[in-house]
């Protein structure tokens, strides 16, 4: 027989909505913790260690930059409010549902300022930086329609700045010969110090009152400060090669392993369109050479996440770029695949398969 679920707790009665959508929102992280306590011997919160099933929360750059308005790269999916919304969805899902969840991993898109996905990274042909939001293929630099930044070589290629256009052509070829994305030139965002690079205040607050409630160690995971690659994915860099054969990054094989030993994985964050695509195609890789019946402990909060739309500032109703159509296919093949597709409003006790 499986294991009873714990019962649903109530909210605490600090947080209202408005939080989730306050850029300026910083909760006083001390008062949150003896709260925790309180609450947990208010309502006989077992330790996490006692759980007879692990369920296991992944939630995905659930940061200031993303998931608020005021950020540097917010996504607001079609509807303009998506990741704010979001963001108070999953905050009201981990209170309401603190006894049930083991433990909770949180990742932080980390960056600095000179990075291949930066446009800071590149110049064009008369010495200029190109904007954000275009394309760059293997052939543009085949061409020089774009290259890496020639004083960026003094530091990041010991000055060789032909090695470091080929790793840059190397590195669109393998990214084309993949078929998910091409590279794509995004705003700086995330960068490591900033206030962008920060959970929101709630997801703070949420995730160190499970913390403390549940007596657990809820990690942190950092990725995408390799200069010379993509980090979409949670557990894996988007190319590991180096042109010359040498490795360019690993993948996060340690989280990749905590999470499929989980009794129940429950995946949520931004954006469903990149990170949590990713995140998720790479757990889906993992499973068909594991074991397929894994991807039934899998469940995607999809009323968690939303895609990245960048809208046209000069045509109202329109988008620069619009990855709904990406992310909803991942969605698909997830559901194809044997993993639920859940909503966070929904009893987990209903969940199929809990």
């Amino acid at each position: 027989m499986p294991a009873r679920l714990a019962a649903a707790l109530p909210e605490p009665g600090f947080y209202e909505t408005p939080q989730a959508r306050d850029v300026a929102h910083s909760p006083r992280l001390p008062e949150i913790a003896t709260r925790a306590a309180a609450f947990r011997a208010e309502h006989g919160v077992p330790p996490a260690a006692d759980d007879p099933r692990r369920v296991e929360l992944l939630a995905i750059d659930m940061q200031k930059d993303f998931c608020l308005p005021e950020g540097a790269l917010y996504v607001g999916g079609r509807s303009g409010s998506g990741a704010r919304d979001d963001n108070d969805r999953l905050a009201r899902f981990i209170y309401r549902n603190l006894a049930r969840l083991s433990a909770i991993t949180c990742t932080l898109d980390t960056h600095h300022p000179f990075q291949i996905f930066f446009p800071a990274f590149w110049e064009r042909q008369d010495g200029t930086t190109p904007e954000p939001h275009v394309e760059v293929t293997a052939e543009d630099v085949r061409k020089g329609v774009l290259r890496p930044n020639p004083e960026i070589a003094r530091w990041l290629s010991g000055g060789d700045e032909e090695w470091l256009t080929r790793q840059a052509t190397f590195y669109c070829e393998q990214l084309e010969r993949a078929g998910k994305y091409r590279l794509y030139l995004w705003p700086p965002h995330c960068l490591l110090g900033t206030d962008g690079h920060t959970l929101t205040g709630v997801i703070q607050a949420a995730h160190l009152f499970h913390a403390v409630a549940r007596r657990t160690r809820n990690p942190i995971e950092l990725k995408g400060e390799h200069p010379l690659t993509e980090n979409y994915s949670a557990l894996s860099p988007e190319v590991v090669e180096r042109h010359d054969g040498g490795t360019l990054a690993a993948r996060n094989t340690p989280l990749v392993d905590r999470l499929l030993a989980a009794d129940r994985l429950i995946v949520a964050g931004e954006a469903s369109s990149h990170c949590v695509k990713s995140t998720l195609e790479d757990l889906l890789t993992e499973i068909e050479r594991r074991d397929r019946a894994l991807a039934e402990r899998v469940y995607v909060l999809r009323d968690c996440m939303s895609p990245v739309a960048v809208p046209d500032p000069e045509r109202p109703g329109s988008f620069l770029a619009d990855f709904t159509p990406q992310a909803d296919e991942m969605l698909a093949r997830c559901a194809a695949a044997g993993m639920h597709l859940v909503d966070s409003t929904h009893d987990m006790a209903n969940w199929p398969g809990i």
